[in-house]
């Protein structure tokens, strides 16, 4: 398409106008004073005209000699002797965006496209005539400014436009564009540079033309998105020539470069204006800013840097996002993750609305004649897609020369995501394209967590940082409340009186869960990983999964790990197995060794076997991998495992998942075989040991510190497996050579690392692993609930609540039993009081304080006075006993009953100490009532065995003494 351009006179003024060419609507002919202000009364498509009303807070353009105004010229008269053009089409711009405004919004669907002609963000008009809104006049840098105002400019208007520091231009239609864009403006904010975000092609009236005009004067610094539309479209190109004349441009290239854009150059047909925007955008290319696809993010904290800088903000701290021993991602890479490319680029299609096409710009429109014959045709079934009269070229920017004519100014709202015939058959299975949440469904052990760990890995530049959730029901609430510590969100409880009035302990939770969700779900994208999710309703009160998922994500992604079949209505992607060419690679183990043909048959049957199960292919090749043992004498030993242990008596409660899976439980069997053997030898902590005492543990990752204090608490007598090993004497008679033998607890939690058992976790200090959820159930058996003692005993030993706070609700649960659920561990008077005192009430105390989870902690606090209460109903029957009996049975138990007497006071002056707790944070409140009864107890307690004037009692006192007032105040 050719641009012309003519110089007018109006009043005097020379003013260069630029107009369409000999295939557009309208040429700018004979532009006089008396036809600008017959335009004026009129403006076509009930547009603001140019002129503001008086009354109108924003009026004409800044007076500067750097932007020109846009002029509109009279509906020209229809001659049914006149050609009319072969397209012509109106771009009406989004809502949203008429007004621009350089305020933070909430996310809307601006993503959401619709190829449905009837949608209201997609304008096409048939081949007729339409008015034209008129030609907007571009930048003219000898010409100064003009202003058609009738009012004076508000200085109001004028400091608030002001407030600026920096503009981004940008334009194109791919949404990675914008959303690349949200980003970069929420990321400027956060620094405290305020911007101004803006496609001002979409603008479809004047009015928001000129408010963008204004903002870029007044700007400090202009960055302009550089891609291979910018150089088609007249408004970039005078925000480039703008910004370079006034020696502030900043460029930044997404996905091309300089070398592709000076290849422009070498065509003819380019006009003047767009080789000086290109010769700018050279010049300026100081700091070299280029966006890919792989450096997103720190492309955009590198441009962030710079204008910080150049603004003078270093004083400015950085949000902290990160958390003490916080890491973005929970694991290490997989370096030999096999297969699932397909799932990987489909997963793209969902979330980003591309799939194995990169596209240097929007889809074009290539004008055609009405036979239905188009230029560039790639495919004879579906490369070009007919709408009127217009075809769309889907081959757009294959070709080798970069050439006007090939680059054609794109159909504003055309949507990126169009479903061609090669996504519907990529993504058939997906509601639409483009969306923000997608769900992995699969059974146990197909490699859920492994793919949505690979695609983190492949994807995390494109997203300001990746938030890893464990979604097991007892732990999802706080897993999310925990994401509060890594965004630097402050969720604690607050003491101050809101409006007169203490917030209720609801709206304090609620509160606290609306902050994390606020944040997460706003223009700064985040990759969201909730894994293994349990179940759609949170497991504390019930709430909807939708209560922290929205419909609209703005600009964050979610991906679900879960073996529900459904749901909510979110898109669910069924994981199938690998194919057996993958299969074949995962079980040969990590050293891929070479085998005969004989012992290639032998890894099919183990293929066969498990179902192509992922999980327990990789424990037969990090079995392979490790032992000096060929596959055949592997599958004989494995086979050799006896059965008995496949009853219900062994299995876990609710737990039948081994029960289709025989085999693996073979294996599993064959392996903590393998680590009693090795162990048997060495003198260090047995790993078999803390295998079982990590099954009672919380899914997350256990520092190996903490998993071998568990292990000393284990009974030494016992072998459970006793019965089996001997038979695999044989197949055992190498692991003494093969460098399993252990000597370290870190040494231990390796060895299980190596058999595939568990995975190494990412943490700052010492060494951390995190055992797969099917090894937690097969050693979590009924038999053996002496481990889960042990894993309190070690909790309580070592516990930290800041490192370890999963692990510590896990021996809560596992002593006092919630909801439903019995108790599984009984511990003695003493061990009880310990336990409450250094690990159930720190607990408890920072759940409240730290995470506003008021009513959870309040719980378990009462749970343990009702705990204590019981304690003390067995001391008073065993002294009524004690005192009813024959005087022979007292004097024997006489000496044991004077200990008694010790952990009695223990145990009553720490049920005081619970009532004050209560007493205090029920006053945070609102609950006088509940909280002076319990105080009052308290001092009750404290005077009789303290005393009234010692320093607990008075503290007590003291408390109470609050609530009164804080009662009287409210």
């Amino acid at each position: 398409m050719e641009m012309s351009e003519e110089e007018t006179s109006v009043s005097g003024l020379t003013i260069k106008i630029t107009g369409k060419g000999k295939d557009g609507l309208v040429m700018a002919k004979d532009l006089h004073s008396s036809s600008l202000k017959s335009s004026m009364e009129s403006s076509p498509y009930n547009s603001p005209s140019l002129v503001s009303p008086p009354s109108s807070a924003f009026v004409s353009a800044l007076q500067s000699p750097y932007i020109s105004p846009r002029a509109t010229i009279p509906k020209p008269q229809e001659d049914s002797n006149s050609n009319p053009p072969l397209v012509s089409s109106h771009i009406g711009g989004l809502q949203s965006d008429d007004i621009p405004s350089s305020s933070y919004t909430p996310p809307s669907d601006l993503y959401e496209y619709s190829d449905d002609p009837a949608d209201p963000k997609l304008k096409f008009v048939t081949c007729v005539p339409v008015p034209d809104p008129g030609p907007r006049i571009s930048f003219s840098f000898p010409v100064p400014r003009i202003s058609f105002a009738k009012a004076p400019v508000s200085p109001a208007s004028n400091a608030k436009l002001r407030s600026c520091d920096v503009f981004v231009g940008f334009h194109g239609q791919n949404p990675n564009l914008g959303r690349f864009c949200k980003w970069f403006k929420s990321e400027l904010e956060l620094q405290g540079i305020a911007c101004f975000v803006a496609d001002r092609a979409k603008y479809s009236n004047t009015q928001s033309h000129e408010i963008s005009d204004r903002i870029i004067c007044s700007v400090t610094y202009g960055v302009v998105v550089v891609t291979g539309c910018s150089f088609l479209n007249h408004h970039s190109l005078e925000e480039i020539r703008f910004f370079t004349q006034k020696k502030n441009l900043i460029p930044l290239f997404f996905d091309t470069g300089p070398a592709e854009i000076m290849g422009l150059l070498n065509c003819n047909s380019l006009d003047k204006e767009c080789k000086e925007a290109i010769e700018g955008v050279i010049k300026c290319n100081e700091f070299k800013l280029e966006a890919n696809q792989g450096n997103w993010r720190s492309c955009v904290a590198k441009t962030a840097a710079i204008l910080r800088a150049k603004l003078g903000r270093n004083s400015v701290a950085e949000k902290d996002f990160v958390g003490e021993g916080f890491e973005e991602l929970p694991y290490p890479r997989n370096r030999f993750f096999v297969g699932r490319e397909k799932e990987i680029v489909e997963i793209e299609s969902v979330l980003f609305g591309v799939a194995e096409q990169d596209h240097c710009c929007s889809i074009p429109v290539i004008k055609g004649e009405a036979s239905g014959q188009s230029e560039g045709l790639a495919d004879e079934e579906s490369d070009n897609v007919s709408t009127k009269g217009r075809y769309i070229n889907l081959e757009f920017g294959k070709s080798k020369e970069p050439t006007p004519e090939a680059w054609v100014e794109p159909v504003m709202g055309r949507s990126w995501t169009k479903r061609s015939k090669f996504r519907k058959s990529k993504s058939e299975n997906y509601k639409s394209l483009g969306s923000g949440v997608i769900c992995i469904n699969g059974v146990p052990g197909i490699g859920k967590t492994e793919l949505a760990l690979e695609f983190a890995y492949r994807y995390a530049q494109r997203y300001k940082m990746v938030l890893w959730v464990g979604g097991e029901a007892r732990y999802f609430r706080q897993n999310i409340l925990n994401l509060s510590l890594n965004l630097g969100l402050d969720v604690s409880a607050e003491d101050e009186k809101e409006r007169g009035r203490i917030r209720s302990f609801e709206e304090q939770e609620f509160e606290a869960f609306k902050r994390v969700k606020r944040e997460v779900f706003r223009d700064m994208p985040y990759l969201l990983i909730i894994d293994n999710l349990e179940t759609e309703r949170e497991w504390w009160e019930g709430k909807d999964l939708h209560d922290l998922i929205p419909r609209n994500t703005g600009g964050t992604h979610v991906i679900i790990t879960t073996r529900l079949p459904k749901v909510m209505d979110f898109d669910i992607m069924q994981l199938p197995p690998l194919p057996l060419s993958d299969a074949m690679i995962l079980v040969r183990g990590r050293r891929k060794k070479d085998y005969p043909a004989d012992e290639l048959e032998s890894l099919r049957k183990f293929d066969e076997k498990l179902g192509r199960l992922s999980f327990g292919l990789w424990i037969i090749g990090s079995l392979l991998s490790e032992l000096p043992i060929s596959p055949s004498a592997l599958f004989e030993a494995v086979n050799q495992v006896s059965t008995s242990f496949e009853d219900d008596s062994t299995l876990p409660a609710g737990e039948q998942f081994f029960k289709r899976n025989p085999f693996l439980m073979k294996i599993l069997c064959f392996c903590f075989a393998v680590l009693h053997q090795v162990n048997g030898r060495s003198n260090g902590i047995l790993a078999s040991q803390m295998l079982l005492v990590g099954a009672w543990f919380a899914p997350s990752p256990i520092s190996a510190n903490l998993l071998a204090t568990a292990a000393k608490y284990m009974p030494v007598g016992g072998n459970r497996f006793k019965r089996w090993t001997k038979c695999l004497s044989l197949a055992f008679s190498c692991c003494g050579e093969c460098g399993l033998a252990t000597q370290s607890e870190e040494d231990c939690a390796n060895l299980l690392v190596k058999l595939g058992l568990a995975r190494r976790a990412n943490r700052q200090n010492g060494c951390w692993i995190q055992f797969h959820p099917i090894t937690q159930a097969f050693s979590m058996r009924k038999d053996c609930l002496s481990a889960a003692k042990a894993t309190v005993l070690g909790i309580r030993k070592i516990g930290n609540p800041l490192l370890n706070s999963d692990h510590l609700w896990a021996t809560a649960f596992l002593v006092f039993g919630f909801k439903s659920e019995p108790p599984v561990v009984q511990l003695k008077a003493i061990d009880m009081v310990m336990y409450i005192k250094k690990t159930a009430l720190p607990l408890a105390i920072r759940a409240f304080t730290t995470f506003s989870r008021c009513n959870s902690a309040l719980e378990l606090l009462k749970v343990c006075t009702n705990v204590l209460e019981e304690v003390e109903k067995s001391f008073v029957s065993q002294i009524q006993d004690w005192c009813q009996g024959p005087l022979c049975w007292r004097n024997k138990l006489k000496g044991k009953q004077r200990v008694d007497e010790y952990v009695w006071q223990d145990v009553t002056l720490l049920k005081a100490t619970l009532l004050e707790t209560r007493a205090k944070l029920l006053l945070r409140g609102g609950h006088f009532d509940s909280g002076e009864e319990l105080c009052r107890t308290c001092i009750s307690i404290r005077t009789v065995m303290l005393g009234h004037n010692h320093a607990q009692t008075l503290a007590a006192q003291e408390t109470l003494a609050t609530m009164v007032r804080m009662r009287s105040k409210i």
